[in-house]
């Protein structure tokens, strides 16, 4: 059972910003009425420009949270963009390898990239939810079904198992404090979509958001991440994909099916297709180019046998669950569920 959760932000520095003192405060009053002991690492509320400058911060946080015994889980406030930038200070001496722990850690988006960090040295992560997307939720509470697995991890440390959620939320327009209290518009969903290949099939999932994951690969938004990403191999060699699970998920900037096409050939290009056991889609923000993703996912991943799901509630897309990542899982399209071990 978690009884300490340290924050961290190793995105963006958005929590230590006075327009979102009213969702900060939100979020450590429901952490607090779990009875949970919150800790915001000491960089963590500097603010956006602080931690944008200042990367050696954001890892020197991520490493004394791991370092903490008093620690249980480690919760990032939300994504960003350049979280790659800390790899130097994690992995030069081999920080992060003698600071590994079984701890919890939760993040997603921009934390797809500490995702490949702590998978480079061993440790297993939860991909799905973040501190201000999910835990500072305006409603009068968290989003039921975002809630079921937030509570399951803070209670036992694990998932056992995920199913499709009975609805999916239109994302916010604006966050300020006018909107304390006013529900999202919802939808009815439809469950899992199994787009082609067989419709139980198992392996351990990995993966995340697929704009930090082309980011990779690409520099149109910052020229050196490539180029890190190299040196530092972060991105798994293919024999690492043998018998995996591939998720992908689109963050809120609703990913152009163009680039959408770009960055899923990317990944084929470097045989994750041709040696994985299935794809995991998380069911774009507003559904937006859903259509299209399903139609590009379909002839980009031309390995008949490879089975991918798509419409996964994780992700940008609300509401979220949470995914354990270094665990074999067996999904099931027809039955509707994802299984874990423990």
């Amino acid at each position: 059972m978690i009884q300490k959760i340290a924050v961290v932000s190793l995105s963006a520095g958005t929590i230590g910003e006075d327009f979102v003192k009213h969702e900060l405060d939100i979020g450590v009053k429901r952490l607090e009425n779990w009875g949970l002991n919150v800790q915001f690492m000491p960089h963590a509320l500097k603010g956006i420009e602080y931690i944008k400058e200042h990367p050696d911060k954001r890892a020197a946080d991520l490493l004394e949270a791991l370092r903490d015994p008093d620690i249980d889980m480690i919760l990032c406030a939300i994504g960003g963009d350049d979280t790659y930038r800390l790899l130097p200070y994690l992995f030069d001496n081999h920080e992060l390898s003698s600071a590994a722990s079984n701890k919890v850690f939760l993040g997603f988006s921009d934390t797809t990239i500490n995702h490949f960090m702590l998978h480079k040295v061993g440790m297993k992560t939860f991909y799905g939810q973040s501190f201000l997307a999910d835990v500072c939720e305006l409603e009068e509470d968290m989003l039921p079904y975002t809630k079921k697995y937030f509570e399951e991890l803070i209670n036992t440390g694990t998932i056992k198992e995920i199913k499709p959620s009975d609805f999916w939320y239109e994302e916010r327009t604006s966050y300020g404090t006018d909107q304390v209290g006013v529900p999202l518009k919802k939808h009815v969903d439809h469950g899992f979509e199994l787009l082609k290949g067989n419709p139980v099939f198992s392996g351990e999932i990995l993966g995340g958001c697929i704009d930090s994951i082309y980011g990779i690969f690409n520099g149109d938004r910052h020229a050196d991440m490539p180029l890190l990403c190299q040196q530092y191999r972060l991105f798994p060699e293919k024999e690492c994909w043998k018998g995996k699970i591939l998720l992908l998920e689109t963050s809120e900037e609703k990913m152009p099916p163009l680039t959408y096409k770009k960055a899923v050939e990317i990944i084929k290009d470097h045989g994750v297709f041709d040696v994985a056991a299935g794809v995991l889609i998380g069911k774009p923000m507003d559904e937006a180019y859903a259509r299209e993703y399903k139609k590009i996912l379909l002839e980009a991943i031309d390995n008949p046998d490879l089975p991918v799901v798509f419409n996964v509630n994780i992700g940008h897309a609300q509401p979220r669950c949470i995914i354990p990542f270094g665990v074999k899982a067996t999904v099931d399209a027809i039955k509707q569920v994802i299984k874990f071990e423990p």
